[in-house]
Protein backbone atom coordinates (compact mmCIF):
# COMPACT_ATOMS: atom_id res chain seq x y z
CA UNK A 1 0.00 0.00 0.00
CA UNK A 2 2.70 2.40 0.80
CA UNK A 3 4.41 1.99 -2.31
CA UNK A 4 2.16 3.84 -4.04
CA UNK A 5 3.46 6.89 -1.71
CA UNK A 6 6.48 9.09 -2.76
CA UNK A 7 8.41 10.31 0.07
CA UNK A 8 6.31 13.77 -0.70
CA UNK A 9 3.12 11.91 -0.21
CA UNK A 10 4.42 10.45 2.67
CA UNK A 11 5.41 12.81 4.65
CA UNK A 12 2.28 15.12 4.09
CA UNK A 13 0.47 12.23 4.95
CA UNK A 14 1.89 11.76 8.37
CA UNK A 15 1.89 15.51 9.25
CA UNK A 16 -1.91 15.70 8.52
CA UNK A 17 -2.90 12.62 10.47
CA UNK A 18 -0.54 13.76 13.30
CA UNK A 19 -2.59 17.94 13.02
CA UNK A 20 -5.74 15.96 12.75
CA UNK A 21 -5.19 14.03 16.24
CA UNK A 22 -3.82 16.69 17.85
CA UNK A 23 -6.94 19.11 17.01
CA UNK A 24 -9.54 17.37 15.43
CA UNK A 25 -9.89 20.13 12.52
CA UNK A 26 -9.86 19.50 8.72
CA UNK A 27 -6.28 20.21 7.78
CA UNK A 28 -5.84 22.57 4.65
CA UNK A 29 -2.85 22.91 2.18
CA UNK A 30 -1.74 26.40 3.80
CA UNK A 31 -1.08 24.71 6.67
CA UNK A 32 -0.09 21.43 5.70
CA UNK A 33 2.74 23.67 4.22
CA UNK A 34 4.15 25.27 6.91
CA UNK A 35 3.91 22.22 9.47
CA UNK A 36 5.20 19.66 6.66
CA UNK A 37 8.70 20.95 6.66
CA UNK A 38 8.95 20.40 2.91
CA UNK A 39 9.72 23.62 0.23
CA UNK A 40 6.35 23.10 -2.03
CA UNK A 41 4.42 25.60 -3.63
CA UNK A 42 0.39 25.39 -2.14
CA UNK A 43 -0.31 24.31 -5.79
CA UNK A 44 1.64 21.55 -5.21
CA UNK A 45 0.60 20.41 -2.26
CA UNK A 46 -2.98 20.52 -3.59
CA UNK A 47 -1.96 18.33 -6.32
CA UNK A 48 -0.67 15.74 -3.71
CA UNK A 49 -3.28 15.90 -1.22
CA UNK A 50 -5.70 15.34 -4.62
CA UNK A 51 -3.95 12.12 -5.48
CA UNK A 52 -3.92 10.66 -1.82
CA UNK A 53 -7.59 11.77 -1.72
CA UNK A 54 -8.03 9.49 -4.87
CA UNK A 55 -5.93 7.15 -3.44
CA UNK A 56 -8.92 6.76 -0.35
CA UNK A 57 -6.28 7.84 2.42
CA UNK A 58 -8.25 11.33 3.07
CA UNK A 59 -11.65 12.77 2.59
CA UNK A 60 -12.36 16.34 2.02
CA UNK A 61 -15.89 16.89 4.46
CA UNK A 62 -18.54 19.13 2.88
CA UNK A 63 -18.25 21.84 5.15
CA UNK A 64 -13.96 22.22 4.70
CA UNK A 65 -11.61 22.89 2.40
CA UNK A 66 -9.67 21.04 4.42
CA UNK A 67 -8.70 16.85 4.92
CA UNK A 68 -9.01 14.74 7.18
CA UNK A 69 -7.39 10.85 7.56
CA UNK A 70 -9.78 7.79 6.26
CA UNK A 71 -9.37 4.87 7.95
CA UNK A 72 -7.10 3.47 5.17
CA UNK A 73 -5.02 6.47 5.85
CA UNK A 74 -5.04 5.87 9.62
CA UNK A 75 -3.75 2.33 8.72
CA UNK A 76 -0.71 3.45 6.72
CA UNK A 77 0.36 5.74 9.19
CA UNK A 78 0.13 3.59 12.05
CA UNK A 79 2.15 0.91 10.13
CA UNK A 80 4.33 2.89 8.59
CA UNK A 81 5.00 6.50 9.45
CA UNK A 82 4.17 6.56 12.98
CA UNK A 83 7.36 7.06 15.85
CA UNK A 84 6.10 5.54 18.43
CA UNK A 85 7.38 7.22 22.23
CA UNK A 86 9.79 6.03 24.15
CA UNK A 87 8.41 5.14 27.96
CA UNK A 88 10.29 4.43 30.62
CA UNK A 89 9.05 0.59 31.40
CA UNK A 90 10.13 1.55 35.42
CA UNK A 91 7.72 4.04 35.56
CA UNK A 92 4.87 3.01 34.35
CA UNK A 93 5.27 -0.46 36.23
CA UNK A 94 5.71 1.84 39.30
CA UNK A 95 2.26 3.10 38.50
CA UNK A 96 0.43 -0.52 37.85
CA UNK A 97 0.97 -2.03 41.28
CA UNK A 98 0.28 -5.25 39.46
CA UNK A 99 1.94 -7.64 42.34
CA UNK A 100 -1.09 -9.25 44.16
CA UNK A 101 -1.41 -12.53 45.72
CA UNK A 102 -5.03 -13.31 43.28
CA UNK A 103 -4.22 -13.10 39.59
CA UNK A 104 -7.79 -11.91 39.15
CA UNK A 105 -7.01 -8.77 41.01
CA UNK A 106 -3.84 -8.20 39.28
CA UNK A 107 -5.86 -8.34 35.89
CA UNK A 108 -8.17 -5.82 37.67
CA UNK A 109 -5.61 -3.38 38.13
CA UNK A 110 -3.78 -3.98 34.33
CA UNK A 111 -7.48 -2.77 33.22
CA UNK A 112 -7.41 -0.02 35.52
CA UNK A 113 -3.97 1.62 35.09
CA UNK A 114 -4.64 1.27 31.11
CA UNK A 115 -8.07 3.27 31.18
CA UNK A 116 -5.82 6.05 33.68
CA UNK A 117 -2.51 5.75 31.45
CA UNK A 118 -4.36 6.69 28.44
CA UNK A 119 -7.29 8.08 29.45
CA UNK A 120 -9.69 5.75 27.50
CA UNK A 121 -10.78 2.61 28.14
CA UNK A 122 -8.94 -0.48 29.67
CA UNK A 123 -9.73 -4.33 28.57
CA UNK A 124 -8.18 -7.44 30.12
CA UNK A 125 -9.64 -10.08 28.67
CA UNK A 126 -8.91 -12.93 31.52
CA UNK A 127 -7.40 -16.25 30.64
CA UNK A 128 -9.74 -18.87 30.19
CA UNK A 129 -11.91 -21.36 33.02
CA UNK A 130 -10.49 -24.78 32.70
CA UNK A 131 -14.08 -26.82 32.25
CA UNK A 132 -12.44 -29.43 35.04
CA UNK A 133 -14.48 -29.35 37.75
CA UNK A 134 -14.12 -30.98 41.75
CA UNK A 135 -17.58 -32.19 42.26
CA UNK A 136 -21.19 -31.53 41.46
CA UNK A 137 -24.28 -30.72 44.03
CA UNK A 138 -28.27 -31.32 42.72
CA UNK A 139 -30.80 -29.10 44.60
CA UNK A 140 -34.46 -29.30 43.96
CA UNK A 141 -36.15 -26.34 43.44
CA UNK A 142 -39.24 -27.32 42.36
CA UNK A 143 -40.88 -30.01 40.21
CA UNK A 144 -38.65 -30.57 37.07
CA UNK A 145 -36.82 -27.75 38.21
CA UNK A 146 -33.03 -28.51 39.85
CA UNK A 147 -29.85 -26.21 40.48
CA UNK A 148 -26.63 -27.86 39.52
CA UNK A 149 -23.81 -26.67 41.84
CA UNK A 150 -20.30 -27.00 40.28
CA UNK A 151 -17.21 -26.60 42.32
CA UNK A 152 -13.67 -26.04 40.53
CA UNK A 153 -10.38 -27.34 42.21
CA UNK A 154 -9.37 -23.76 42.84
CA UNK A 155 -12.81 -23.24 45.14
CA UNK A 156 -14.58 -21.28 42.25
CA UNK A 157 -18.82 -22.01 41.78
CA UNK A 158 -20.97 -21.92 38.63
CA UNK A 159 -24.57 -22.20 39.71
CA UNK A 160 -26.84 -23.59 36.17
CA UNK A 161 -30.68 -23.95 36.12
CA UNK A 162 -31.83 -27.78 35.11
CA UNK A 163 -35.20 -27.92 33.39
CA UNK A 164 -35.36 -31.63 33.42
CA UNK A 165 -38.66 -33.66 31.89
CA UNK A 166 -38.51 -36.23 35.02
CA UNK A 167 -39.54 -35.22 38.34
CA UNK A 168 -36.61 -36.53 40.93
CA UNK A 169 -36.51 -37.26 44.11
CA UNK A 170 -33.65 -35.86 46.55
CA UNK A 171 -32.55 -39.24 46.81
CA UNK A 172 -32.36 -39.83 43.28
CA UNK A 173 -30.25 -36.43 42.92
CA UNK A 174 -28.16 -37.17 45.75
CA UNK A 175 -27.46 -40.64 44.33
CA UNK A 176 -26.39 -39.04 40.84
CA UNK A 177 -24.66 -36.62 41.93
CA UNK A 178 -22.31 -39.53 43.97
CA UNK A 179 -21.95 -41.37 41.55
CA UNK A 180 -20.41 -38.38 38.74
CA UNK A 181 -18.17 -37.26 41.91
CA UNK A 182 -16.56 -40.29 42.84
CA UNK A 183 -15.95 -41.54 38.99
CA UNK A 184 -14.74 -38.18 37.36
CA UNK A 185 -14.42 -35.48 39.67
CA UNK A 186 -10.93 -33.79 38.72
CA UNK A 187 -11.93 -34.24 35.38
CA UNK A 188 -13.08 -32.04 32.24
CA UNK A 189 -16.67 -32.25 31.94
CA UNK A 190 -16.30 -33.01 28.11
CA UNK A 191 -14.04 -36.04 28.85
CA UNK A 192 -16.81 -37.12 31.33
CA UNK A 193 -19.19 -36.77 28.39
CA UNK A 194 -17.45 -38.57 26.42
CA UNK A 195 -16.96 -41.31 28.97
CA UNK A 196 -20.68 -41.14 30.00
CA UNK A 197 -21.96 -42.39 27.03
CA UNK A 198 -20.45 -45.73 26.88
CA UNK A 199 -20.45 -46.19 30.75
CA UNK A 200 -24.09 -45.17 31.54
CA UNK A 201 -26.13 -48.22 29.91
CA UNK A 202 -26.08 -50.29 33.04
CA UNK A 203 -27.69 -47.37 34.89
CA UNK A 204 -31.75 -46.68 34.66
CA UNK A 205 -32.58 -44.85 31.54
CA UNK A 206 -33.62 -41.87 33.54
CA UNK A 207 -30.76 -41.18 35.90
CA UNK A 208 -28.70 -41.36 33.16
CA UNK A 209 -30.31 -39.09 30.97
CA UNK A 210 -30.11 -36.69 33.94
CA UNK A 211 -26.29 -37.01 34.62
CA UNK A 212 -26.31 -36.31 30.54
CA UNK A 213 -27.79 -33.23 30.62
CA UNK A 214 -25.90 -32.14 33.79
CA UNK A 215 -22.50 -32.45 32.27
CA UNK A 216 -23.56 -30.65 29.42
CA UNK A 217 -24.82 -27.76 31.23
CA UNK A 218 -21.70 -28.15 33.40
CA UNK A 219 -19.40 -27.74 30.42
CA UNK A 220 -21.40 -24.76 29.10
CA UNK A 221 -20.97 -22.80 32.14
CA UNK A 222 -17.16 -23.37 32.43
CA UNK A 223 -16.75 -22.59 29.27
CA UNK A 224 -18.64 -18.93 29.38
CA UNK A 225 -16.20 -16.32 29.09
CA UNK A 226 -18.94 -13.38 29.58
CA UNK A 227 -17.18 -12.54 33.30
CA UNK A 228 -13.89 -13.24 31.56
CA UNK A 229 -13.78 -9.56 31.14
CA UNK A 230 -12.50 -6.54 32.64
CA UNK A 231 -13.30 -3.12 31.69
CA UNK A 232 -12.30 0.23 33.11
CA UNK A 233 -12.90 3.93 32.10
CA UNK A 234 -15.57 3.47 29.84
CA UNK A 235 -16.63 6.44 31.40
CA UNK A 236 -13.66 8.29 30.24
CA UNK A 237 -14.86 7.80 26.39
CA UNK A 238 -18.34 10.00 27.13
CA UNK A 239 -15.77 13.20 26.96
CA UNK A 240 -14.07 12.11 23.97
CA UNK A 241 -16.66 14.22 21.14
CA UNK A 242 -16.13 11.94 18.37
CA UNK A 243 -17.46 9.02 20.31
CA UNK A 244 -20.20 10.68 22.01
CA UNK A 245 -21.41 13.35 19.47
CA UNK A 246 -24.65 11.75 18.60
CA UNK A 247 -26.92 9.26 20.14
CA UNK A 248 -26.79 6.39 17.72
CA UNK A 249 -23.02 6.86 18.49
CA UNK A 250 -23.76 6.64 21.74
CA UNK A 251 -25.76 3.40 21.86
CA UNK A 252 -23.51 1.57 19.39
CA UNK A 253 -20.75 2.13 22.18
CA UNK A 254 -22.39 1.23 25.47
CA UNK A 255 -23.78 -1.88 23.19
CA UNK A 256 -20.93 -3.24 22.33
CA UNK A 257 -19.79 -2.67 26.56
CA UNK A 258 -23.03 -4.82 27.68
CA UNK A 259 -22.81 -7.32 24.67
CA UNK A 260 -19.18 -7.60 25.30
CA UNK A 261 -18.99 -10.54 22.26
CA UNK A 262 -17.74 -8.45 19.88
CA UNK A 263 -14.80 -7.57 22.13
CA UNK A 264 -14.12 -10.61 23.42
CA UNK A 265 -13.98 -11.87 19.63
CA UNK A 266 -11.65 -8.88 18.86
CA UNK A 267 -9.53 -9.77 21.71
CA UNK A 268 -9.52 -13.61 20.98
CA UNK A 269 -8.52 -13.18 17.70
CA UNK A 270 -5.44 -10.85 19.34
CA UNK A 271 -4.57 -12.93 21.19
CA UNK A 272 -2.90 -15.60 18.17
CA UNK A 273 -1.04 -12.77 17.09
CA UNK A 274 2.42 -11.66 18.26
CA UNK A 275 2.94 -8.11 19.54
CA UNK A 276 0.76 -5.11 19.74
CA UNK A 277 -1.81 -5.29 17.26
CA UNK A 278 -4.07 -2.19 16.23
CA UNK A 279 -7.78 -2.29 14.95
CA UNK A 280 -9.43 0.70 12.82
CA UNK A 281 -13.18 1.53 12.94
CA UNK A 282 -14.29 1.53 9.51
CA UNK A 283 -11.66 -0.81 8.27
CA UNK A 284 -12.10 -3.68 10.49
CA UNK A 285 -15.21 -5.64 10.84
CA UNK A 286 -14.40 -6.71 14.15
CA UNK A 287 -14.26 -2.47 15.42
CA UNK A 288 -18.70 -1.61 15.97
CA UNK A 289 -18.47 1.61 15.10
CA UNK A 290 -16.10 3.94 12.45
CA UNK A 291 -15.12 6.51 15.28
CA UNK A 292 -13.34 3.57 17.29
CA UNK A 293 -10.06 2.20 17.58
CA UNK A 294 -8.58 -0.54 19.52
CA UNK A 295 -4.94 -1.20 20.23
CA UNK A 296 -4.22 -4.92 22.04
CA UNK A 297 -1.18 -7.08 22.96
CA UNK A 298 -1.34 -10.39 24.24
CA UNK A 299 0.36 -11.39 27.64
CA UNK A 300 1.33 -14.65 28.98
CA UNK A 301 2.37 -16.76 32.14
CA UNK A 302 5.02 -19.19 32.09
CA UNK A 303 5.75 -18.29 28.77
CA UNK A 304 2.77 -19.51 27.65
CA UNK A 305 -0.28 -16.58 26.24
CA UNK A 306 -3.50 -16.97 28.01
CA UNK A 307 -4.91 -13.20 27.58
CA UNK A 308 -5.02 -10.32 25.86
CA UNK A 309 -5.27 -6.48 26.98
CA UNK A 310 -5.79 -3.37 25.28
CA UNK A 311 -7.24 0.32 25.28
CA UNK A 312 -10.77 0.93 23.23
CA UNK A 313 -10.52 5.07 22.33
CA UNK A 314 -11.57 7.20 19.06
CA UNK A 315 -9.72 6.46 15.84
CA UNK A 316 -8.62 10.04 16.41
CA UNK A 317 -5.94 9.29 19.47
CA UNK A 318 -2.68 9.51 19.87
CA UNK A 319 -1.51 6.34 18.30
CA UNK A 320 2.70 7.11 19.24
CA UNK A 321 1.55 6.99 23.41
CA UNK A 322 -0.80 4.57 23.47
CA UNK A 323 0.87 1.61 21.18
CA UNK A 324 3.90 1.59 23.96
CA UNK A 325 1.54 1.86 27.51
CA UNK A 326 -0.35 -1.76 25.92
CA UNK A 327 2.81 -3.06 25.29
CA UNK A 328 4.61 -2.07 28.35
CA UNK A 329 1.17 -3.32 30.72
CA UNK A 330 1.46 -6.50 28.78
CA UNK A 331 4.87 -7.19 29.36
CA UNK A 332 4.35 -6.00 33.41
CA UNK A 333 1.13 -8.23 33.85
CA UNK A 334 3.09 -11.45 31.77
CA UNK A 335 5.99 -10.67 34.37
CA UNK A 336 3.60 -10.49 37.49
CA UNK A 337 1.37 -13.57 36.78
CA UNK A 338 4.46 -15.62 35.98
CA UNK A 339 6.45 -15.08 39.05
CA UNK A 340 3.12 -15.06 41.03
Amino acid sequence: MSMQLDNRAQTLLKALVERYIADGQPVGSRALSKISGLDLSPATIRNIMADLEELGYVASPHTSAGRVPTPRGYRIFVDTLLTVQHLDEQAVGAQLRLQSPQPQKMITNAAQMLSSLSQFAGVVLSPRRESVFQQIEFLRLGEKRILLVIVAPNGDVQNRLLLTDVDYSPAQLVQSANYINQNYGGLAFDEVHARLQTELRQLRDDMGRLMQVAVEAGSEAMADDSDNMVIAGERNLLSVSDLSSNMTSLRQMFDMFEQKTGLMQLLDVSSKASGVQIYIGGESSLVPMDEMSVVTAPYTANGKIVGTLGVIGPTRMAYERVIPIVDITAKLLSNALTHN
